[in-house]
């Protein structure tokens, strides 16, 4: 093996550790922003929605998916990364109740987010995030129509959250449009000591 060889070794192996590194990162972040509950009317909101559009905007579609796979599967494994847990239940089970979709929703949004970021300009950021919100809904209320009557789902599942949702998708969107284009490279590993 020749230097160049070696140096493209170690920067392939620099490389990865540091995407591992971020996908860790971003589990440990969507874990806590999952726990941390502000007061918010009707209902107190958790911040994981902002953690998420975040993290899609930020990382890209491949690093933000990554991301979201990484943290529904601890989740899965029965760590309790998600809101409500381990009070509501932990692992599949949680997965498979009412809020199950919303988890699927958050893969979707972030595969949306993510994709505009990485082909769109910067001014794409809120009508991606408010679209990646609409199939957060969209998931989850289907989801949810299997556990409460339909003249509830709006109750129980939209109206309560959706102003909260839109603060958070607003603040998401005014960190990522205003971020330095430095730090969004150090987010993505593009940075040149990334």
């Amino acid at each position: 093996m020749n230097s160049t060889q070696n140096t493209q070794s170690a920067a392939s192996g620099a490389s990865l550790t540091g995407k591992a590194l971020r996908v860790l990162a971003g589990v440990a972040l969507l874990t806590a922003s999952a726990k941390i509950q502000v007061p918010f009317w009707p209902v107190p909101m958790t911040l994981q929605v902002a953690a998420m559009m975040f993290l899609a905007a930020g990382f890209g579609l491949r690093l933000g998916t990554a991301t979201m796979l990484a943290y529904l599967t601890a989740g899965a494994a029965g760590l309790p990364v998600f809101a409500g847990t381990p009070e509501k239940g932990i692992g599949l089970a949680y997965m498979l109740g009412g809020t199950g979709g919303y988890l699927a929703g958050f893969l979707a949004a972030t595969a949306i987010v993510g994709f505009a970021a990485d082909r769109l300009p910067k001014l794409a950021t809120l009508p991606a995030m408010l679209l990646g919100l609409g199939a957060i809904y969209a998931l989850g209320l289907a989801w949810l129509a299997q556990f409460v009557p339909a003249d509830k789902l709006l109750t129980y599942g939209f109206t309560p959250f959706i102003a909260g949702d839109l603060v958070k998708v607003a603040l998401a969107a005014m960190l990522i449009m205003g971020a330095p284009k430095v730090l969004m490279a150090k987010l993505r590993g593009t940075g040149s000591d990334a």
